[in-house]
């Protein structure tokens, strides 16, 4: 009888969940259920909908039913760093407040008043952003230190998700990572630094490694759907799971692509040498406590919002196809300069920007998507020239994963830029990495090295090679 496993795959824009099932020594993707993900204002902040999404996740459930389908398991992963707080009685204390929210600016700087940037990067080893979940709390704990100090629970997006879902409550590794309170080497939650931010430790639980299982459905739940599950914990960041997918990673640099870009080498240990902090590199959870050594990098958000301000006009297909008759248009904006953030208007902070340093301003649709994709390229490039220094060695491979990689112009032009071998693929790298891992705790594949050759085996890869020839 074929089993089947269900992962609830939610990003910053969008949800889906898939079915998946290996059959023939292939892993089969059936995706059951998509649906938008938007932030809204709530109580003066930018917040997710974490009730909506909820609610989407059991359309999507009892869609297996319509297919006479029981799965076995269920995993969730979703973005990282944000959070909710929970009462004693398990009420919420917080919205689910978004990292493009305000609430963080300036924060960063009055952390390091407490801990240096130099030791806190020591000790956890994550990139600074000024939206991590360290500087979240510790811009809630000076608004409102009643809420940090009456919390007894704190669980990220997809934790929270699994509370509602068993009624249990579990913090899991890849995503703990992200909040940067976590000790890099120990891989717990760091007391000592959470003491000196005056932050409630008691609402931290004990960090659970992927692969293990949260619980079963909730009475109410199995009464609903007619059937139970296991509900388990996949690498809960949804990069985290992605890089699970990436089909061979010796001597290759990986390439999350989606709304961010993450692009980085997997590695079996943190580095956390004065290099890697000037460089902003973060070394992140990955799944059997392997490292993802990466830095994250403004992605497709950019022309996601360049797409809203030219009003849904254009698909993102008739972007690139505007974008390549741009040819001479060679205008580059820094992708991850905090302005692009969250803007009031995308198409204008770029033209602004280059008005700012006296370059041509995109005027069209067409320029505006070239310059996008040509700031993006140059910043993949620029990180793996960082990455290649601190590791004293070139990596001769690319392998772009996720979304982002059916762009084939942005593809060539990663190659192009880089001199380097750009595999493309898998598509739903994300989801597959999640199903793999729950496969992992079935017993229906061993380990990451079985799940690896199973994704090869199961998903086309395309190549692209620079055009350029280099004397």
């Amino acid at each position: 009888m074929t089993k089947y496993s269900l992962a609830v795959d939610i990003g910053a824009s969008s949800g889906r969940l898939i079915l998946g099932h290996v059959e023939n020594g292939k892993l089969q993707l059936n995706e059951i259920h998509r649906f938008d993900n938007n932030i809204v204002k709530r109580n003066e902040h930018f917040c997710w909908d974490i009730e909506a999404l909820f609610q989407e996740i059991k359309v999507g459930i009892n869609k297996c039913n319509e297919l006479n389908i029981k799965p076995e398991s269920i995993g969730i992963d979703t973005w990282a760093v944000d959070f909710v707080l929970l009462d004693e009685n398990d009420n919420l204390l917080t919205d689910a407040v978004a990292y493009r929210d305000p609430r963080t600016d300036g924060i960063m700087e009055e952390v390091f008043e407490i801990i240096s940037k130099e030791k806190l990067y020591l000790e956890t080893g994550i990139q600074f952003q000024k939206f991590n979940t360290i500087y979240q709390l510790f811009a809630l704990k000076k608004k409102s230190p009643e809420v940090i100090d009456k919390a007894k629970s704190f669980l990220m997006i997809p934790e929270y998700l699994n509370f509602l879902l068993t009624g249990k409550k579990a913090n899991e590794y890849t995503n703990a990572t992200s909040t940067q309170l976590v000790n890099a080497f120990t891989k717990q939650w760091d007391y000592e630094l959470l003491a000196k931010l005056g932050i409630n430790k008691e609402m931290f639980l004990e960090i659970q490694p992927p692969k293990e299982v949260v619980g079963t459905l909730s009475k109410e739940l199995v009464s609903e759907f007619g059937f139970d599950m296991k509900v388990v914990l996949p690498a809960t960041h949804d990069t985290g799971s992605a890089v699970i997918s990436v089909p061979e990673l010796e001597e290759t640099i990986y390439l999350s692509s989606g709304t961010w870009s993450l692009i980085g080498v997997e590695n079996y240990f943190p580095i956390c040498v004065p290099k890697a902090l000037k460089y902003n590199f973060t070394n992140e959870g990955g799944l059997d406590y392997r490292f993802r050594f990466l830095k994250n990098i403004m992605g497709l958000w950019m022309i996601q919002e360049v797409k809203r301000n030219y009003h849904d006009n254009y698909s993102f297909a008739e972007f690139v196809t505007l974008a390549e008759k741009e040819v001479n248009f060679q205008s580059i904006v820094n992708v991850d300069d905090d302005r692009f953030l969250k803007p009031e208007n995308m198409v204008k902070e770029i033209q602004q920007y280059c008005q700012e340093t006296n370059q041509q301003i995109p005027l069209t649709p067409g320029q505006v998507a070239k310059c996008v994709y040509d700031s993006l390229a140059n910043s993949y490039k620029r990180a793996i020239n960082e990455i290649e220094e601190i590791f004293e060695k070139s990596f001769p491979k690319i392998n772009v994963i996720g979304g982002g990689c059916q762009n084939e112009m942005l593809n060539q032009m990663i190659a192009n830029v880089t001199n380097k071998e750009v595999c493309a693929g898998p598509i739903e790298a994300t989801a597959i990495g999640n199903l793999v891992a729950q496969l992992m705790t079935l017993g229906e594949v061993e380990d990451i090295q079985q799940a690896r050759a199973l994704i090869k085996n199961s998903f086309e890869v395309k190549t692209y090679k620079s055009q350029y020839v280099r004397g």
